[in-house]
């Protein structure tokens, strides 16, 4: 349902909204910092080669990818800004999550890595064809929470260990790569009403001072980094058709940032969007097209029961067109980090506030957040031997993720 051009402009603003952010003298400091920790070059990462769970889709030398340190550069200056104000970025209280069932909780992890320009690219995945919501949908890894003594940032590691391999311990991840937490945002409510924390995390690509000071060791210059404990991406089939990463900044224009290409653009726009009204509310959807011709786009090569197979020709169309398109919840969570990391407004119309927390706040008052229940196993045909074992489907697995919207 499409709203009126008069309330589509009530929606949208010209200036960031009311958050905290940091003063110039604040982002200078951290950029400085940031500079500082990102003028060596050594210690990079020797990669192995790859193993039965990944599929390098393009040979494209002007790619980069986040599990390749060769393949990024120090952040520039609008970067390393950029970083300096996500991690200085403070969302509004929302003590409601703590109220929250379980069930209704879930987390998604963007992450951040720079390019060979020192741009940054955002890490995305594509839902396989064997989940039962959203499949072939772009989505950012993550998930619902499995206690309640999780926080938002553990459950996005978690999910991120499982979907694309992501090592979820800090001390399992090799040198020279280490992941901070810049900061979380504002909640989401997914369109099965879960209520989705958005964390903000950047891959930093150089050694550390210990290491650096460490005698004879700092004179190593390559670190041999390990498929078990590398970042080498082991994709879960039976979630995980494709791993890509789109230009971070070009989310808040409307038409295809110049890059790294190497190849013409293909055809086809970069943005287009459009109005609806969603639980009495006017909702931006946008819909992005991130050219994938000129990058490596990671695929599951085991195959798992057909599983990958499967997952190999969810994203055939898109990929003869050249690009993938990335919408709904997940377009407006990179949009809005992209508005805080860059104090700047999009080029096309938005909503002017941050996630969906008044929205969601409503939806408590209604008693529409009550306890999610579990599909429920589909029953035995009957029949003298017992049925096989249930997939993802019949056992509730799928619940775990939250939908895309």
């Amino acid at each position: 349902m499409s709203i009126s051009a008069d309330a589509a402009e009530a929606v949208v603003v010209s200036h960031p909204p009311h958050h905290h952010t940091p003063t110039e003298y604040e982002v200078q400091i951290i950029i400085q910092s940031i500079r500082d920790a990102s003028d060596s070059d050594e210690n990079i990462a020797t990669l192995p080669g790859q193993d039965e769970g990944f599929d390098d889709s393009s040979s494209s030398s002007s790619s980069s990818n986040y599990w390749d340190a060769s393949t990024m550069a120090p952040l520039n200056p609008a970067s390393a800004a950029a970083i300096a104000r996500l991690r200085a970025y403070k969302p509004p209280p929302f003590p409601l999550w703590d109220r929250l069932p379980v069930s209704r909780r879930a987390a998604v992890l963007m992450l951040l890595f720079a390019d060979r320009r020192g741009d940054l690219r955002v890490v995305i995945t594509m839902r396989a064809a064997s989940l039962r919501s959203f499949s072939g949908h772009a989505a950012l890894p993550g998930g619902k929470a499995d206690s309640g003594e999780e926080t938002p940032y553990q459950i996005a590691r978690r999910e991120a260990w499982e979907e694309i391999g992501l090592p979820m311990d800090d001390a399992k991840i090799p040198a020279p790569f280490r992941i901070e937490h810049l900061c979380y945002l504002p909640m989401n409510l997914a369109r099965t009403e879960l209520v989705v924390r958005p964390c903000v995390a950047f891959l930093h690509t150089t050694a550390t001072t210990a290491s650096a000071t460490a005698g004879a060791e700092a004179a190593k210059p390559t670190t041999t980094v390990t498929v078990e404990d590398g970042l080498i991406p082991r994709l879960d089939a039976r979630e995980v058709a494709a791993v890509f990463s789109a230009p971070f900044h070009n989310f808040l224009r409307a038409t295809d940032e110049p890059g790294l290409q190497t190849k013409s653009l293909p055809p086809g726009r970069w943005y287009e969007g459009s109005w609806t009204a969603w639980n009495d509310e006017p909702w931006r959807v946008h819909y992005f097209y991130v050219p994938i011709n000129d990058q490596r786009v990671t695929k599951p090569r085991v195959r798992d029961g057909g599983l990958a197979a499967i997952a190999e020709g969810i994203e055939d169309e898109a990929e003869e067109a050249g690009r993938y398109k990335v919408w709904g919840m997940t377009a407006r969570i990179v949009v809005d980090a992209a508005r805080a990391a860059y104090a700047t407004e999009p080029e096309f119309e938005h909503n002017s506030h941050f996630g969906d927390e008044r929205m969601i706040e409503e939806l408590e008052k209604l008693g529409r957040l009550t306890p999610k229940m579990k599909t429920p196993a589909l029953a035995p045909a009957p029949a003298p031997a017992p049925a096989p074992a249930a997939g993802n489907e019949a056992n509730g697995e799928d619940d775990k993720k939250p939908a895309k919207m």
